[in-house]
């Protein structure tokens, strides 16, 4: 973090296909080793399985998976007097869409499945019907902040 001015926030590129910047994003979280080309192909092959499977815009689909999946609040550990606590904080835009993004790909690879791009595609489909792996870790999460709710007078 630099002391003089602040850095201006990077804008991700968009993907080749559909000019989006999201999905510019995720083929980045999913990229293993730099290789783009696999994660682009993945993701490709993920939404065309979608676009044959509900009949539905894959990116439309895509988007509304990320807003099931993207947390409201979250904990993060205050040292107070000797203690750790718990404390619930409200989760900023850029940070909800990145543990979003972070999630569906973690959910997709333990997914049961033959390969990255089927497991991926079911997975984007469960969340976006507010169902899977993904889902029930946002509702976690959030259950874990609720539960945490007495030291929310810790936050600063």
């Amino acid at each position: 973090m630099p002391r003089r001015r602040d850095v201006p926030k990077r804008l991700a590129t968009p993907d080749p296909k559909h000019g989006d910047r999201t999905i510019g994003r995720f083929i980045n979280v999913l990229m293993r080793d730099g290789k783009k080309s696999t994660a682009q192909s993945i993701i490709y092959n993920a939404f065309d399985e979608i676009e044959n499977k509900m009949r539905s815009d894959p990116v439309a689909m895509f988007r509304r998976a990320l807003e099931n999946i993207r947390p409201r609040i979250e904990v993060k550990s205050r040292r107070v007097g000797g203690a750790t606590y718990q404390v619930p904080i409200e989760v900023r835009p850029d940070r909800a869409t990145a543990l979003a993004m972070r999630w569906l790909k973690e959910a997709s690879t333990k997914r049961p499945g033959k390969s990255m791009s089927e497991r991926l595609a079911n997975e984007i489909i469960d969340a976006a019907n507010e169902r899977g792996e993904s889902v029930k870790k946002r509702e976690d999460t959030h259950r874990m902040a609720d539960a945490n709710k007495a030291f929310a007078h810790f936050r600063w």
